[in-house]
């Protein structure tokens, strides 16, 4: 049997999608063949630069243009339209690609290859069944075409709303995002902690913000110092090489050292001499007792052993991007939201909080106080890990790839 998969690289999670499907199927029969293509990279690779940097730019410096896009693009519009005719345009080149695979069923975790592929079936190009994994917990209308066979949602709301945009409910699975079944694992929290030299017996709190800018991520450490309650933090920056120097520059011992020499009781002579604001004494006041207060923290880059640190973690600070969400809940880790990104990252958040698994820190809100509540009291993050347990999404694999091969079986 051979299964084509269909994604992306404008964003991590698409492609990670992929890459869990393709690694339970090979796990759970050798014999299947399984190709991930990045659709945009095979077509032009020039012009996934320009998407995917157009992407990324938007996100990070211009977030509420990407929500206007974002918003008008889920509307029968003339946008929507445009992107229709583009990727119809470009599926002339895929077709040579699935002609040579052969597949016998195909899978797209991205919206473009999904809507080529859907043009290549109504023009009687290809006969294969076509299955859509969408990666996120909200659904958009770029991900409907009219000759999907099935699409694999997150969850059950998310078939109700496409059902009300037409989409037939029996060609809808909410089987939920696929992951690295490692997720899904049980493993052992003390031989976890034991190598990071970290305790058992107080929190652990998992921060993990990679793509996102040095400034916030470090705004959000120092909130949570503030916090009187023993606890341990583990940081995984990914990639972002600032952002690992900045805290690798601040849990320095040297640095300690330095503000552990402010004297205190000369406070008040260095404001007579030199006559400093009251506030800015404050501040060096703060900034010298939170150095001096800092948590046991370890400070991790780039790893590929992130369902360790999330097993190990009592609560995860994070964006709400779709696979890292999937990936938190399928560990029944509790998440604590920031800065989501106007669009599906808002649609994830409030879906993680409707259902009592998740918080959102910023935007107004004390980062310290919500944490501090959360850390303190039991009862309440029992019970948002009790949420995500039962949102289990445990089979999720298994039920895609029984559904691959029906519909393949199906079809011949």
């Amino acid at each position: 049997m051979n299964i084509l998969i269909l994604s992306a690289s404008t964003g991590g999670g698409h492609m990670t999608a992929a890459k869990a499907l393709k690694s339970y199927i090979l796990a759970k029969d050798a014999d299947t063949k399984v190709e991930i293509v990045d659709t945009l990279e095979y077509i032009s690779p020039i012009l996934n630069r320009t998407i995917s940097d157009s992407y990324a730019y938007m996100i990070k410096k211009s977030p509420r243009v990407f929500a206007t896009i974002y918003h008008a693009s889920n509307k029968d519009s003339r946008f929507s339209d445009l992107v229709v005719l583009l990727n119809n345009f470009f599926s002339k080149k895929l077709l040579g690609l699935i002609e040579k695979f052969q597949p016998d069923a195909i899978v797209t975790t991205h919206m473009f290859p999904n809507e080529m592929v859907s043009y290549l079936k109504e023009k009687n190009k290809i006969s294969k069944p076509l299955i859509c994994i969408m990666t996120d917990y909200v659904p958009h209308k770029t991900w409907i075409s009219r000759n999907v066979d099935a699409y694999i949602v997150a969850n059950n709301e998310m078939k109700t709303c496409m059902i009300k945009w037409g989409v037939a409910g029996k060609n809808i699975y909410p089987f939920g995002i696929p992951v690295n079944e490692a997720f899904y694992a049980q493993k052992n929290k003390s031989e976890i902690l034991n190598k990071l030299s970290l305790k058992l017996d107080i929190p652990t709190i998992l921060i993990m913000a990679g793509s996102f800018g040095v400034t916030n991520i470090l705004n959000i450490y120092n909130d949570l110092l503030e916090i009187e309650k023993d606890f341990q933090i583990i940081v995984i920056t990914g990639k972002n090489q600032k952002l690992y120097e900045a805290f690798d520059k601040k849990l320095n011992p040297q640095n300690y050292k330095i503000s552990a020499k402010i004297n205190f009781d000369k406070i008040d002579i260095i404001k007579k001499s030199i006559k400093i604001h009251s506030d800015v004494l404050e501040k060096l006041k703060k900034s010298a007792y939170r150095e001096r207060k800092a948590k046991p923290t370890r400070l991790i880059f780039f790893t590929g052993e992130v369902y360790d640190y999330m097993k190990a973690a009592d609560l995860i600070i994070t964006k709400p991007g779709g696979l890292t969400v999937s990936e938190a809940l399928a560990s029944n880790l509790p998440l604590a939201i920031f800065n989501a990104v106007p669009g599906q990252e808002e649609g994830n958040a409030d879906f993680l909080v409707k259902n009592n698994m998740a918080v959102k820190i910023g935007n107004g809100k004390n980062c310290k106080e919500i944490i501090e509540e959360l850390i303190c009291d039991k009862v309440s993050l029992s019970l948002m890990k009790d949420s995500c347990k039962k949102f289990d999404k445990s089979k999720s694999n298994e039920n895609i790839y029984s559904l691959i091969k029906e519909l393949a079986y199906n079809c011949n």
